[in-house]
């Protein structure tokens, strides 16, 4: 998974990231944390409060779960806060990638792995069902953001090793161009989710050698 995008792939990941150890996975492997975690990384900087207004959860939960996130290092309080008694938290800075099942060591990690993989996925689809369904409602998006979006497909025919020189390539060819950009807020910009999907079709047939 990049900062820019949670929706891990346990293969071609940068180099730099971070890896998420079994414990911290078992951590993360929660419904409500998920979603705390990917709410922090697509729009930035929460409350307890203000995340339970947008998940429909309490208060209450939504404090206890963003305490357990912070205790793994996966979010962090905001230094200095934003004024008042209430605690910002924001998603710490940095890639994660987690382990494929052939480096998990037991059942429990495996299952924990599924799942974080299988939600942030779910995450990604749900954000681009999500724009398509809200790109016919002019008073959602204005011409301009439409005009700027892009969802493209490509097909190939690849080998295991073809594809992940793909994704790795992908990755060094966009990291610093997403670098530039992370962490700017400019005036009329707005939560963008870039994705990049590799992956091969399960029905799809392996060419004979």
């Amino acid at each position: 998974m990049t900062d820019s995008q949670p929706d891990p792939q346990p293969s071609s990941h940068p180099e730099h990231a971070r890896r998420i150890e079994s414990s911290a996975l078992k951590g993360l492997a929660h419904p409500l944390r998920m979603a705390i975690y990917d709410a922090l990384a697509k729009y930035g900087p929460q409350t307890a409060t203000t995340l339970a207004d947008r998940l429909g959860e309490s208060s209450g939960s939504t404090s206890y779960h963003l305490r357990q996130l912070a205790r793994h290092d996966f979010i962090r309080q905001v230094e200095g806060g934003t004024g008042g008694r209430k605690k910002w938290w924001e998603r710490i800075p940095g890639a994660v990638t987690v382990p494929s099942r052939n480096e998990s060591r037991d059942s429990a990690s495996h299952a924990a792995a599924d799942f974080v993989i299988r939600e942030w996925n779910r995450s990604s689809a749900r954000a681009l069902e999500d724009f398509v369904i809200g790109s016919t409602d002019e008073d959602r998006l204005s011409a301009e953001w439409l005009e700027a979006a892009d969802n493209t497909t490509s097909y190939l025919h690849l080998t295991s090793d073809q594809l992940a020189e793909v994704a790795k390539r992908f990755h060094d060819t966009t990291q610093n161009l997403i670098d530039e950009f992370r962490g700017r807020n400019d005036p009329g910009s707005r939560p963008v989710q870039i994705q990049f999907n590799a992956f091969p079709l399960i029905d799809g047939e392996e060419t004979p050698s």
